[in-house]
């Protein structure tokens, strides 16, 4: 079995939610709460739209994200996706 490369399960959650474009609440580590919409992501942030507007979010600052309706697809990477990586 593989070992799944760190950050494999964030990336497949934010990437499911992008591409569906499912409305998020982000909280962050200093209790304060974000709302909208996954727009990208790289190892260390994360861009959330909300009203028009792109909101760069440092992940170190990030407790929970919160989709605020369901999202469908695999979320836990399988081992040839991990494997690939």
């Amino acid at each position: 079995m593989a070992i799944p490369r760190p950050g494999a399960l964030q990336d497949t959650y934010l990437a499911e939610v992008k591409r569906q474009a499912v409305p998020v609440t982000i909280y962050l580590v200093n209790g304060f709460q974000l709302r909208g919409v996954v727009k990208g992501f790289d190892p260390f942030t994360i861009v959330l739209e909300y009203e028009k507007k792109a909101h760069l979010i440092y992940k170190h600052a990030v407790s929970t994200i919160s989709p605020l309706g369901a999202v469908a697809g695999p979320l836990v990477p399988d081992e040839a996706e991990v494997a690939a990586s």
